[in-house]
């Protein structure tokens, strides 16, 4: 059922996307065609691409929620543009903080025009982001409207702090996984709380049930950043697409390594050292399986998935558009380990 949800939003969203950029830029030799590039509409040469970069699922979300609140999901578009714009605009930055080369099995775009093109690139992605929710206006009312900026703001907010801590545990020899939980609840779900809760405001100016959404979108993000972490030591490369072996090899501070960690003094003389051998990686895993790091996270995955179904539950989606939910977080969920 998710093909019929993507079928539903996608084309517009894509439409909608392409408009702002096409609307705000001036497009000067090499400018318009980096945002272009981060979008996964065009090659380096401006070009027409032919594999969009990510699926859009943020805006997605954030309509589904619209409509589960009972909103008419074409006013919420500006909004789910937004969102969509801002996920982008971090990744670019992302990608030059952690001199990431690939991304989408291409070129990062500071790899391409280098550092301080995709800086500026990715200033200007925020800036479109603030310029597609600015448009949200004429269909909502003005406390609506202080609303969502209000909790854009706040996201942005959480995202950068997110990944200050994601950047600051690089450094740290020892990080709790209470910590953990604090720097994905910002790097990785906030954005995902505000897709739910901005969509939901939308609709209604209902801020205690927005709330609600709000806390199922957290908790979602949670619990799909909790299964990413598994996936990236137990799960099977033509699932992942990488190997097993590459979180163990960057010595990634994920949630079950961290675990592990704790209550393992031969896992963290392994994880001090320079390089890693196959040997290594064979033990280490060894390791994370005899301290049950796999079952841990496991668990907080469920605890995390079950705190937000309930979230919605109190919402209150009308049925209709809870099958089409239930169908987005199945989808979310649905890479096996």
């Amino acid at each position: 059922m998710f093909e019929t949800v993507a079928a539903r939003y996608l084309g517009e969203i894509e439409y909608q996307l392409r408009q702002i950029v096409a609307n705000h830029l001036h497009d000067e030799p090499g400018f318009g065609v980096m945002v272009r590039y981060a979008m996964g509409w065009v090659d380096q040469y401006d070009q027409p691409y032919s594999h969009m970069t990510g699926k859009r699922l943020r805006p997605m979300l954030l309509l589904l929620c619209n409509e589960a609140a009972g909103g008419d999901w074409r006013r919420a578009m500006p909004a789910a543009c937004a969102v969509e714009m801002l996920h982008n605009f971090s990744l670019v930055h992302d990608d030059i903080q952690d001199a990431s080369e690939l991304r989408h099995g291409r070129s990062t775009l500071w790899k391409v025009w280098g550092t301080a093109n995709a800086i500026n690139a990715g200033d200007l992605m925020f800036t479109l982001a603030y310029a597609a929710l600015s448009d949200i206006a004429p269909d909502v009312s003005p406390e609506q409207v202080v609303d969502l900026w209000r909790i854009f703001n706040q996201t942005n907010i959480e995202l950068t702090r997110g990944q200050h801590l994601d950047m600051r545990f690089e450094t740290l020899d020892y990080v709790t996984v209470d910590q953990y939980i604090s720097m994905i609840a910002g790097k990785s779900a906030a954005l995902l709380a505000a897709c739910a809760q901005m969509g939901s405001l939308v609709a209604h100016n209902d801020t205690k049930r927005a709330d609600h959404y709000a806390d199922f979108g957290l908790n979602l993000g949670l619990a799909f950043q909790i299964r990413d972490d598994i996936l990236g030591i137990w799960g099977s490369p033509a699932v992942t697409g990488k190997s097993a072996a590459t979180d163990i090899i960057s010595r990634k501070k994920s949630l079950p390594v961290l675990f592990a960690l704790e209550r393992s003094s031969e896992l963290r003389e392994i994880y001090k050292q320079t390089s890693l051998t196959d040997a290594d990686v064979i033990r280490a895993v060894g390791l994370l399986d005899d301290c049950g790091a796999r079952d841990f996270a496991r668990e907080q995955e469920l605890k995390y998935y079950d705190l937000a179904l309930a979230a919605l539950q109190q919402a209150s989606p009308v049925s209709e558009a809870r099958l089409m939910l239930d169908s987005f977080v199945s989808f979310l969920f649905s890479r096996e380990y």
